[in-house]
């Protein structure tokens, strides 16, 4: 796991600036703290670490062979192609063997050679249908002279890139790619701004910066170096395919225990990750440590729950408790959320990671399972509306602070009813962001990226949902917080139920066996050790902390001048009053808190990112 980065200049440009690389590797040191390199070139492609105009970037957290051979950026024996990588590849080595039969020399135990000499042996399109897992990687291919961009398939690693500069750069974090940009191009995005208050973050491919882009999962990008010409493609679509799930299942989780660093497990308390410690018991791993994070003196805590669980397996568990105040991170966890990101669970994830990695290096997690098997209770009230379908009614947009009760009935009305489906998410309703923005001229209702009509068309209105989750809430939302505040840790987590072949052998089970009721009830056939817990009884929680202390409390401060410098830094987009009105009418309406929760964060990361932005 790592942090990547990488400036591709032209010729006829000047060489990079030392402080514009040195910034880009400063925002990647806590994703990568056990090594860190630079490597340039002219544009021509010989080698220039003084004045390159061409630079790739590597911080390291080492988790598979350690040694310094297997740092990166990673070339092969004549130094033509170049690898810089961020992720795990499972399963490799029966691929890897192919290669040595053909005579291929490895010098490490690392996944990293293996993409790179797969690289050289098949090219991309032949190399990507044997990457298995977890990734983000850049290859310069000098001999060609052109750059892939990848972007794994669900979506576990981030990747952003921006061609403002004239050429491409690239990194792991939209403040990695910053430096890169012109200061004359490193403007807002007016549009990022509301989609961040309609969804509570910006989906991809746009981000909060009008010139720099989000990689979508399962695309690549070509850059030709000659012509400076960039092409998208995707190269993964999931689709249905038979096998033995509880085969696929065990096969997914054990991969994922190779690693040269101590391992653990997340444990929540819900279903998803008591499912996986439950298969790694079986497996033979009796005293893998569990995590779990707890919330005292709240109604919240599921602590006791994931305790039981333990008990049960007979695995050691280690409670976490999340502090009642959370001031004194407040700047931090915001800085490593990198942009605007406003989901609460956030918090206790960020905490829950920064104690975990003082005892390993690697967890498991049990992220997917609610995408794959729709056990979110949102799934269930908007599919008892799915008879209306396409039907829409021409009513106005209203501009209420509100967005309740008539209200909420209206713009979902006015939708039809797959964008209605963004509405069922706790971000800002279309007539709150109005109200927020007076100004703001043919604001869209939903920013999420939406499957092909031909592809939608095909499946029941159970699965039209999931997929529409898969393309946006999944990677961009739940896979983007647990990247961002894990790796802002030095922990790497590993998510089982987002294997690709698990993922497509789910797709094709029955629906009666896939979508039952309580949820996942499939998986009470593995996880017979917790029956006695009657697992599948208890009521969803998810992971929510005490927002209402926290916000007129522990982040009271933080409300003086909030209206002032908002509307400052959003160059009047979001007026002062409209603010001022939302703060006010929340101190009759706790319901609003979530609403607040994401005003101040997006106050506090404008303002550091702007700074950001302001420095050469």
């Amino acid at each position: 796991m790592c942090g990547i980065a990488g400036v591709i200049g032209t010729s006829g440009q000047p060489p990079l600036a030392p402080s514009t690389l040195e910034a880009m590797l400063d925002a990647l040191r806590r994703r990568g703290p056990d090594a860190e390199h630079v490597v340039g070139w002219n544009a021509q492609g010989q080698r220039n670490d003084t004045q390159p105009e061409v630079a790739l970037i590597h911080t390291r957290l080492a988790i598979m062979d350690p040694r310094p051979e297997a740092d990166q950026p990673f070339s092969n024996d004549d130094g033509s192609i170049w690898l810089c990588y961020n992720g795990e590849v499972y399963d490799w080595q029966q691929h890897a063997d192919a290669l040595k039969a053909q005579g291929v020399q490895f010098k490490t135990r690392a996944d990293t050679e293996f993409i790179l000499r797969g690289y050289e042996a098949w090219g991309l399109e032949g190399l990507l249908p044997k990457l298995r897992g977890m990734f983000a990687f850049a290859i310069l291919d000098w001999n060609k002279r052109e750059v892939f961009l990848v972007r794994d398939r669900m979506g576990l690693k981030p990747l952003l890139y921006t061609t403002a500069n004239g050429g491409l750069a690239f990194g792991s974090l939209v403040r990695a790619v910053l430096p890169a940009v012109p200061k004359d191009q490193r403007a807002f995005s007016a549009e990022s701004i509301d989609a961040y208050l309609a969804h509570r973050y910006i989906p991809a491919p746009r981000t909060i910066f009008q010139h720099i882009h989000r990689l979508e999962n399962a695309h690549y990008l070509h850059y030709r170096l000659d012509t400076q010409q960039l092409t998208k493609h995707c190269y993964w679509h999931a689709e249905p395919k038979s096998a033995n799930w509880q085969t696929e299942l065990d096969t997914a989780i054990r991969i994922r225990t190779v690693a040269d660093r101590p391992l653990g497990v997340f444990l929540s308390g819900g279903i998803d990750s008591s499912t996986i410690a439950c298969r790694l018991k079986e497996q033979g791993f009796d005293q893998l440590q569990t995590f779990s994070a707890s919330f005292p003196g709240s109604a919240l805590d599921e602590s006791s729950i994931a305790k039981s669980i333990a008990q049960a397996l007979d695995l050691p568990n280690i409670e976490i408790p999340v502090p009642l105040t959370i001031a004194r991170d407040f700047e931090q966890i915001i800085a490593d959320l990198d942009e605007p990101f406003a989901d609460p669970s956030s918090f206790p994830t960020w905490y829950l990671s920064q104690a975990t990695t003082q005892h390993v290096k690697v967890v498991l997690g049990g992220d997917g399972g609610d995408e794959l098997l729709a056990g979110y209770k949102r799934i269930g009230k908007h599919l008892r509306t799915s008879w209306r379908r396409l039907l829409r009614l021409p009513l106005p947009r209203l501009k209420d602070m509100a967005g309740k009760g008539w209200r909420k009935l209206v713009e979902e009305i006015r939708l039809n009813w797959l964008e209605a489906y963004s509405l069922r998410f706790s971000g800002m309703t279309p007539g709150q962001r109005a109200f927020l923005q007076p100004t703001l001229k043919n604001p869209q209702v939903t920013y999420w990226r939406y499957p092909s009509i031909d592809r939608l068309n095909k499946l029941p209105p159970i699965k039209q949902l999931l997929a529409v989750d898969a393309d946006n809430y999944l990677p961009e939302y739940i896979l983007r917080k647990a990247d961002l505040c894990t790796m802002a840790h030095g922990l790497e987590l590993r998510a089982p139920l987002l294997d690709h072949h698990w993922a497509e052998c789910v797709m094709a089970l029955p629906d009666s066996i896939r979508f039952t009721q309580p949820a996942k009830k499939l998986f009470a056939e593995v996880t017979q050790r917790l029956a006695g817990l009657r697992l599948f009884e208890i009521k969803k929680r998810g992971f929510n902390p005490p927002l209402q202390p926290w916000l007129r409390e522990d982040l009271k401060a933080r409300f003086d001048g909030l209206e002032q410098r908002l509307e400052k830094l959003t160059n009047g987009q979001i007026s002062a009053q409209r603010i001022e009105a939302l703060v006010h009418e929340y101190q009759k309406r706790p319901a609003l808190a979530e609403q607040i929760l994401q005003l101040l964060i997006l106050d506090a990361a404008l303002t550091q990112l702007s700074q950001l932005a302001a420095e050469s």
